[in-house]
């Protein structure tokens, strides 16, 4: 059958990309940091056998894509999927599916990342997604510095740190430090005697925490470290480290701001990056740490924005 351009418009902004072929459409399923139940995943097969093309295939953002799909076919696929709760989108010129590593179970973990990934997915991609905004806003949170899922290449990435408490009379500048021993990133030393943390080098994945006999670093202090301006694909560009750490509601704050600030001060077309490079990270910093951008919350989400982004 003939597909209109229209017709293809519409179908994408419900999460139907169109095929190579020009005949079938990808049906995108929005997941909560990548994790869907087992009723959800046979759903998923069922539908791929009998509407797509028998696979099932997960984008580099943990959503699940179902190639093959007839355009006739999308009201019943979107009925079938919806029986065990699941939704299609994640596109458009709007907050994105958030992405969550496994720091939850990982042992590298430091906080559960599954669970904060759904409190940001639940607040700013359900709770924002009629906000139309300048280009699509990508999110990532990350368990630990070994930054698996590339926060700083994020329009925000949260890192969680755990930096060590460390107790200076405890320290009996043993021979064979054992703190000195896990450090992965050479930051710990034994000078004088005493054990020395090299600030400029420790990335406070907390590896030390509690591996001292003598409890010289018996635990660390939770926080966020973040990201902004961040992203891949044609122009790569390294996300700006803000210059503090955060508690979880202020990095909750700091998203939303974010997200605010690109709508406001953000041009059609653009990615937030550009945007960060257009303002100058100094100013785009001390606004974000200011409250004056959610006092004018409101008449910032007045604001019309125009365009659309790419898939």
């Amino acid at each position: 059958m003939e597909i209109t351009a229209e017709q293809r418009k519409s179908v994408k902004g419900e999460g139907f990309l169109s095929n190579r072929d020009g005949e079938r459409f990808s049906m995108r399923i929005i997941t909560e940091n990548g994790v869907l139940n087992a009723n959800q995943m046979k759903n998923l097969s069922e539908v791929a056998e009998k509407y797509g093309n028998g696979q099932i295939a997960f984008t580099s953002r943990l959503t699940v894509e179902l190639p093959g799909i007839k355009f006739e076919d999308i009201e019943n696929v979107k009925a079938y999927v919806t029986k065990d709760g699941m939704v299609t989108g994640g596109t458009g010129s709007k907050v994105r599916p958030v992405v969550a590593c496994k720091g939850t179970v990982c042992s590298n973990g430091l906080f559960d990342t599954q669970a904060f990934g759904t409190e940001i997915h639940k607040r700013f991609y359900e709770g924002y997604r009629q906000v139309s905004l300048p280009h699509k806003f990508k999110i990532a949170v990350g368990g630990c510095p070994n930054n698996c899922v590339k926060p700083d290449l994020n329009d925000l990435g949260i890192v969680g740190q755990l930096v060590p408490n460390y107790d200076l009379d405890k320290c009996k500048g043993c021979k064979k430090c054992s703190i000195v021993n896990v450090c992965p990133m050479k930051a710990a030393t034994v000078k004088n005697k005493k054990l020395a943390i090299d600030k400029s080098l420790c990335n406070n994945c907390g590896t030390c925490v509690g591996k001292c006999a003598f409890n010289t670093i018996p635990d660390g202090e939770l926080g966020y470290k973040i990201y902004i301006g961040g992203r891949w694909g044609k122009k790569i560009r390294i996300g700006s480290e803000l210059n503090k750490l955060f508690t979880k509601e202020e990095a909750l704050d700091l998203v939303e701001k974010a997200i605010l600030l690109f709508k406001w001060k953000g041009e059609t077309g653009e990615r937030f990056a550009s945007t960060v490079d257009r303002l100058g990270i100094k100013e785009v910093e001390k606004m974000l740490v200011s409250d004056n951008i959610l006092k004018h919350k409101e008449v910032i989400l007045d604001i019309k924005t125009v365009g659309g982004a790419a898939c």
